[in-house]
């Protein structure tokens, strides 16, 4: 150990990994050029697979400001020139009915959002909460469910919906957020987990009821799990094309997803309008995760943290 001015400098070597044999000292300077090193190559690889993720998103906006002549010529400019915003417009008079599809969608979203929101945290409250007789087991179906793909219970959801004198409504697109989702309940549960009991023994103390416990103890400290919630909710409800498809009829009551399919006409594509509803369509997506980023990563980052 070196000694300076009476204080002991810690030799580096000291902490290395039982087992392996003590580096050299001119080791210690190549590390420290091929740690920066990794470092920037790691940063390169995250770069061009961000860039890769956001070419799509990139060719969807700058195709629908161009013109019919930079359009099909190749190979295809990467930036308009110039660049014409009229095809927005001209988006709305080829659909006129575009503005209702945005509603309809909105509405869907608004009631699924308040679904998930209001069956999901109860149960998941419930399993982190309680350990009842069969609790576990529950989970376990329920957690079995998430491995059944979405065609296996397309047809008995539609003959349930149809018995019901549903089909040609909005109701099977809402009505069964408010009966729980297998993922966001297992999501949310793992978060509510991780909160200390202590919190709820001391409410229950002070005369805190279990709802008093639930809605002023859990929900405000587990807001990024519901922003996460809320983000994937939104996301599925508004992306949605099978279940419009499938259970509506009428045409002032499809979504935006199910919309864009009239910019396909008889013997041509409007491919500027349609890549600008599209990007209207996006837009509020994008806008969402841009400004709640940062609870949607920690609610991801901190769900799991206790099973």
């Amino acid at each position: 150990m070196a000694v300076s001015d009476g204080l002991r400098t810690p030799d580096p070597r000291s902490n290395w990994p039982r087992g392996m044999g003590l580096p050299t000292d001119q080791a210690f300077p190549a590390y420290r050029v091929l740690r920066p090193l990794g470092t920037l190559l790691l940063h390169i690889v995250l770069i061009a697979g961000g860039l890769l993720f956001v070419f799509p998103l990139y060719w969807l906006v700058t195709t629908s400001l161009k013109s019919d002549a930079q359009l099909f010529v190749f190979p295809p400019p990467l930036i308009p020139n110039p660049f014409i915003f009229t095809h927005y417009g001209e988006a709305l008079k080829s659909v006129p009915l575009l503005p209702v599809y945005f509603l309809n969608t909105a509405m869907l979203t608004g009631l699924n959002l308040a679904g998930a929101l209001i069956s999901c945290t109860m149960v998941a409250y419930a399993f982190a909460r309680y350990n009842a007789p069969g609790s576990r087991i529950l989970f376990a179906l329920l957690l079995a469910t998430m491995m059944l793909p979405g065609q296996v219970t397309m047809i008995p959801l539609f003959l349930v919906f149809r018995g019901l004198g549903w089909i040609g409504t909005f109701r099977p697109l809402w009505v069964p957020a408010f009966f729980g989702n297998a993922f966001l309940i297992f999501l949310l549960r793992q978060f509510f987990s991780s909160i200390p009991k202590e919190l709820f023994d001391a409410a229950r103390i002070d005369g805190c009821g279990e709802f008093g416990q639930f809605w002023r103890i859990m929900l405000p400290l587990t807001k990024p799990a519901l922003t996460t919630l809320a983000i994937f909710q939104f996301q599925w409800t508004w992306n949605d094309f099978m279940g419009p498809l499938i259970y509506i009829s009428k045409q002032n009551m499809k979504t935006i997803a199910l919309g864009l399919q009239d910019f396909y006409k008889t013997n041509s594509v409007l491919w500027q309008q349609l890549m600008a509803a599209s990007t209207l369509m996006v837009l509020p997506i994008v806008l969402l995760f841009f400004f709640l980023q940062r609870y949607f990563i920690e609610g991801i980052a901190l769900t799991g943290l206790k099973g």
